[in-house]
């Protein structure tokens, strides 16, 4: 449902094609939600499927016709119905953190690996972040929905960067 739904607010950005989300979803949201190629599809069909969109056919000379997703109003209703909902108390998932939790069953140095790798991995995350918050520039000015989407990325990087802190540490007090 919540990958629904953040179609939908994508689709309120301007009319798309599966390929144009999946980008936009990897450049823009990416950093709060992961959805691969097959997922973003199956969900718009899905959308499509319950009227929330409707595929608009656009005639392109030299390339195949373009099927553009258009938002519709029962999917702008559903999208405002869900963004003015309470906020659900969100499950922990965090694979890496089962790991650590019972990484006490390996030799001290496979945990200081597992914990640079995760710090590498993170890091990378963290300057592509940052990259993307350059772009945006000042948010001086900002419109309240680019505003709110740059916040979000903030918030991404202010967790990678705790997250780095945290990993040193763990691995600085590693008994």
């Amino acid at each position: 449902m919540i990958l629904a739904r953040l179609i939908l607010g994508l689709l309120t950005l301007a009319p798309m094609t599966g390929y144009d989300l999946k980008r936009h979803f990897d450049a823009s949201i990416g950093h709060v939600w992961n959805a691969d190629k097959a997922q973003i599809y199956r969900t718009l069909g899905q959308l499509v499927e319950t009227g929330m969109a409707v595929v608009k056919v656009v005639p392109q000379e030299n390339y195949p016709d373009r099927k553009e997703h258009h938002i519709t109003d029962a999917g702008r209703g559903a999208l405002r119905a869900w963004l003015n909902a309470e906020p659900d108390a969100e499950p922990a998932r965090e694979p890496f953190l089962g790991r650590i939790f019972f990484a006490g069953e390996l030799e001290r140095d496979a945990v200081v690996l597992l914990l640079q790798e995760r710090r590498a991995r993170v890091a990378a995350q963290l300057e592509d972040y940052r990259g993307q918050r350059a772009e945006l520039g000042d948010l001086e000015g900002f419109d309240r929905r680019a505003y709110l989407m740059a916040a979000t990325l903030e918030r991404s990087i202010g967790h990678a960067e705790s997250e780095l802190r945290w990993l040193r540490q763990v691995e600085r007090n590693l008994p």
